[in-house]
């Protein structure tokens, strides 16, 4: 499937669909019958409980700002320890996708032009959390000439502008078509992350599947650019395990990021949001995640967090300081 092939017409600004409405008009069938069971949850996957008081809190802050957190938009598993903790990860640029991944929970639909005043209500909501540490996401906007990126670049700006001592870690779409333009918005120190972080998700033979819209030499070849362009940049990629790979196309995977110059890794579970989605073909068991990141130590990234609960931005703070050298 083409950037172009994506069908927005039918939809107005910020109506939007979910489950078996966004996955509808995709080319593959993820609606899971009636009679077919669940895998059912091992014992080794478990949410842990929320406080209830933080958790209410802090979502009543980010609705005073207008912001949106992906970890509420995405159905994270991890929302109620991370919030309970005073984390969180913002999703700017509106909760409205240009595409239609069946494994993710985010709406699709048609967006609404961007929020000038956005990267402010952003820096002022970072501030006064007292965060040390941000990470901040977004919805693929495939209707913008650099897909976005200019405006991840005003956030962290306006973030700098607040507090020089606050860490950002961005996690960015592949701005599939739009890198020169998009890589640009990056060149000042200003508008520098302290991680880039871009994920491929899966192995490259359920791309079709798994990620309609997106390439997998595309995304490897944005980790390779950014880090050629910003060398003292860490860069970092994660991928969901359990939709139908083998370890060993893992492990090629991890090889990959290697040789394109990511240091920094995440693996874990795929969860299935709801019957509409993609379905668990398999729980990856604790033994082979602990495999996987002894692998990946072999290969030389300087971290990677591995474990069924692991989230491409759960413990993001933990994951830089543990950096090696």
């Amino acid at each position: 499937m083409r950037i172009d092939d994506i069908d927005m017409n039918p939809l107005q600004p910020s109506s939007s669909q979910r489950g078996v409405d966004k996955i509808a008009r995709l080319p593959i069938t993820t609606i899971i019958p009636d009679d077919r069971k669940l895998l059912r949850k091992p014992v080794w996957i478990r949410a842990k409980v929320p406080n209830s008081a933080v958790v209410h809190q802090l979502k009543q802050t980010l609705r005073q700002h207008q912001l949106h957190t992906v970890c509420e938009e995405a159905s994270c598993p991890n929302l109620n320890e991370c919030f309970s903790g005073g984390v969180a990860t913002f999703m700017i640029m509106g909760n409205l996708c240009t595409r239609r991944c069946p494994f993710c929970d985010v709406a699709h639909g048609r967006p609404e032009p961007l929020s000038p005043v956005e990267p402010l209500q952003l820096a002022e909501t970072v501030v006064a959390m007292r965060l040390n540490y941000v990470v901040i996401t977004s919805v693929n906007r495939d209707d913008l000439r650099d897909g976005g990126a200019t405006h991840f670049a005003s956030c962290i700006q306006a973030i700098r502008a607040h507090s020089s001592k606050i860490k950002i870690e961005i996690l960015v779409p592949d701005f599939r078509g739009r890198l020169d333009l998009a890589l640009t918005a990056f060149d000042s120190e200003e508008t520098l992350p302290d991680v880039f972080n871009h994920n491929v998700e899966t192995v490259p033979r359920l791309y079709h599947t798994v990620r309609p819209g997106a390439d997998y030499h595309w995304s490897l070849q944005l980790l390779q650019r950014f880090k050629r362009e910003h060398s003292h940049v860490p860069t970092k990629s994660g991928l969901m395990l359990g939709l139908g790979e083998d370890l060993t196309e893992v492990e090629q995977v991890m090889r990959e990021l290697r040789d394109h110059k990511c240091e920094m890794l995440t693996l874990g579970q795929y969860l299935q949001p709801t019957r509409h989605h993609l379905p668990v073909q398999r729980y990856v068991t604790p033994a082979e995640f602990a495999q996987l990141a002894d692998l990946g130590t072999a290969l030389g990234f300087k971290n990677i967090a591995s474990g069924p609960m692991v989230r491409s931005s759960y413990q993001a703070e933990q994951q830089v300081t543990g950096m090696t050298t």
